[in-house]
């Protein structure tokens, strides 16, 4: 027969050795009302910066994986830029003191070139996504100083930030 380690065994008998053998009475309910804030707390929103750091990532994604033809994770990456867009029309349709709101600067000037790219993509035109790609990077940049974020720059990728993660297609 398996004797079990000595820690499992006090593991698993020390938390009924502290116990009293009379049950605590239960809280009455006005006391559990008492106990809960009057307002229910708001759900969780990612704040803006958030958001963007993960399009940044998507971004450089999208760019390394139709560089290696892999159509496929391509495809995938610009679903997410476009769902971190809408993300950031949903969570933050203002921010701050900019003269434009994102609510109305992404779709005027960035679903446009995401819709021209995931286009590139479907057809597998590895000119039409680099010059898509291009336009998409031109439109978050111009985006950026549209907001006064204009100290934001995003480019190219000119190295592979992700090591561990294969960007060639399977064959």
């Amino acid at each position: 027969m398996r004797t079990l380690p000595l820690l499992v065994v006090i593991a698993v008998v020390a938390p009924s050795c502290t116990r009293s053998s009379t049950p605590a009475p239960a809280a009455a309910p006005a006391a559990a009302a008492a106990a809960t804030p009057a307002k229910a707390e708001e759900a969780y929103a990612p704040g803006l910066g958030e958001i963007m750091t993960l399009q940044q990532m998507r971004h450089t994604k999208l760019w390394l994986a139709g560089e290696a033809a892999n159509w496929d994770l391509a495809d995938y990456e610009i679903k997410e830029l476009g769902e971190g867009f809408d993300d950031v029309v949903k969570f933050h349709p203002t921010h701050e003191d900019a003269p434009v709101a994102p609510k109305d600067a992404i779709p005027r000037m960035v679903t446009g070139p995401v819709n021209d790219l995931q286009a590139a993509i479907m057809k597998k035109d590895r000119k039409a996504f680099e010059d898509g790609y291009d336009a998409l990077t031109k439109a978050c940049n111009d985006c950026h100083q549209a907001m006064n974020f204009g100290f934001n720059v995003v480019q190219r990728p000119a190295t592979n930030p992700y090591p561990n993660q294969v960007f060639t297609p399977k064959r």
